[in-house]
């Protein structure tokens, strides 16, 4: 008699690039960002914050959890690691950098207790103050739900290799906690200000500048179990690879690495925001599906409606497809 096998079970897709505002994060904002140049409003028609980086605009989802979770339900999403985007916790004094830091951190885990099962957090830190953001880092560790630490591109114009930051990667480090950059205050200036370039382009630009600091500067090397995870499919950092190689050969400022950048490559991981099928399957073919993981970047229009869908029109493997869609994500995160 034959046994009938069972069938494979779906893997659930974890969403790493979801942005959230909590209430008590904006409750800091309204309180103290008036004298900063901050302020922000929620309206039926969506969110807008003015602070000292820009207009942050988006829909209501980024505040409300209910919209929120039929969105992901809609996107055929399962769980979302919330992150804090721009102006993030760096625009203000040390202690109001801290006060919106924990209470983000709280407003996180508050969401994670409310949908368990759905979203995760990743901590944000006042990291222009070591000492808090040591502190921050080991409370805000203990709570529910909070999974990895959120970090800019840069901190208020510093590099990821600052030794100011040294302390705080070494601490992440031994809580063996993932790391997620997004860009923050990109490269560009003026010149990136019309056309949406900003983003367009100062975002890759900036995750890729990012990336060989962390490299060039030696922090990956100083940290061999740190996993950092870079933004929009890596930024510039997997396309422009070859040119960093031939950097490294060439260049008297570069030879003190004792590897090539290349092969920190897997030291790595990426999302899927590249917004195209081409480029997507390079950076798989290049890195390794088992460092890709699903972004959507919810809930803003540079995003995907149906990130999932972008996965499964790749033409991966099953094994390579699920490892994208949730299953580094899920060991990563420990969920």
């Amino acid at each position: 008699m034959k046994t009938r096998r069972k069938p494979a079970r779906a893997t659930k897709a974890v969403d790493i690039h979801a942005h959230f505002f909590p209430q008590s994060y904006l409750d800091v904002v309204g309180a103290e960002g008036k004298r900063f140049g901050a302020e922000y409003s929620v309206t039926a028609a969506g969110f807008t914050m003015k602070s000292p980086l820009g207009v942050n605009a988006a829909p209501v989802g980024i505040t409300d959890l209910k919209t929120r979770i039929a969105g992901m339900d809609k996107q055929g999403v399962a769980v979302q690691a919330l992150s804090l985007t721009a102006p993030m916790a760096y625009w203000a004094d040390a202690d109001v950098n801290a006060r919106l830091a924990r209470a983000w951190n709280d407003g996180a885990s508050a969401a994670h207790r409310q949908y368990p099962d759905r979203l995760v957090g990743l901590i944000t830190l006042p990291m222009l103050d070591t000492g808090r953001a040591l502190d921050e880092l080991q409370r805000a560790a203990a709570l529910p739900g909070m999974r990895g630490v959120y970090l800019g591109t840069n901190v208020a114009g510093r590099d990821l290799d600052d030794p100011l930051f040294a302390p705080v990667f070494a601490r992440i480090e031994a809580l063996g906690l993932p790391v997620f950059l997004h860009p923050i205050q990109t490269v560009g200036g003026a010149r990136t200000k019309p056309f949406y370039l900003g983003n367009l382009l100062g975002n890759p630009y900036d995750t890729g500048i990012a990336a060989c600091h962390l490299v060039f500067g030696g922090v990956m090397d100083r940290h061999p179990k740190l996993q950092i995870n870079l933004p929009h499919a890596g930024g510039t950092f997997p396309f422009l690879i070859g040119r960093i190689d031939r950097g490294w050969k060439m260049r008297p400022e570069t030879r003190h690495l004792p590897d090539a950048p290349s092969r920190y490559l897997r030291r790595f991981t990426y999302d899927t925001i590249g917004h195209s099928k081409k480029v997507l399957q390079y950076l798989v073919a290049e890195v390794g599906a088992d460092r890709v993981m699903l972004g959507s970047d919810y809930c803003y229009d540079m995003g995907y409606e149906r990130p999932v869908r972008i996965v499964e029109e790749l033409g991966l493997k099953p094994r390579d497809r699920a490892m994208i869609i949730g299953g580094t994500a899920a060991r990563m995160l420990k969920l």
